[in-house]
């Protein structure tokens, strides 16, 4: 079976041109290149997700440049890590980068490394956030539910006299609170 080699170029706005990428990744010698003119912070990216669903193992994506393929740091190398985990080689012309070579697997463990070490950061700092919080007395996560309330919502949802809506307006509890005791009964 035949390893392609696919192509993506990006540009952010509809005036801007896209000749000076393509034409660096026809002289790479691409197979097939994606191109599209929409800003990288747009999810929805209709021509990478086209060329994200035809890799195979042993292809390769060539790029101008790492800014051209992900929207973020954290985006790009979610975006390697799938090629990685696909058996996808990723060449960026203008920063030399080849994963299917030791140095560019090397800067791709590193930036893994240091992305994983900014989701660590962030996950500490949230912990330390909620602790400061309780600390002061302020707790996190829903509101206790009155009991009552619900005991109250159950025997007019069991009466089948009124609405829910009625019942909510009636008690303060949300239809999927009151759902959801009525399937625990």
């Amino acid at each position: 079976m035949k390893n392609y080699i696919f192509g993506y170029a990006r540009v952010s706005t509809e005036q801007q041109n896209l000749d000076r990428q393509i034409d660096a990744l026809r002289k790479y010698g691409c197979d097939m290149i994606y191109n599209e003119k929409m800003t990288g912070t747009k999810r929805e990216r209709p021509e990478l997700a086209k060329m994200l669903d035809r890799m195979t193992e042993g292809d390769t994506v060539v790029i101008e440049s790492l800014s051209r393929l992900g929207r973020s740091t954290k985006d790009l190398i979610e975006l390697t890590e799938l090629f990685q985990s696909k058996g996808v080689h990723l060449i960026s012309l203008k920063e030399s980068i080849d994963t299917s070579t030791s140095t560019g697997k090397l800067l791709f463990t590193l930036m893994s490394a240091i992305a994983q070490f900014e989701r660590d950061v962030i996950a500490d700092r949230t912990r330390e956030g909620l602790r400061s919080a309780r600390a002061r007395g302020r707790m996190g996560g829903r509101p206790k539910i009155n009991s009552d309330a619900v005991r109250k919502a159950v025997k007019l949802y069991n009466t089948q006299q009124y609405s829910i809506k009625e019942i909510e307006e009636l008690t303060g509890v949300k239809k999927s609170t009151l759902y959801r005791h009525l399937s625990e009964s």
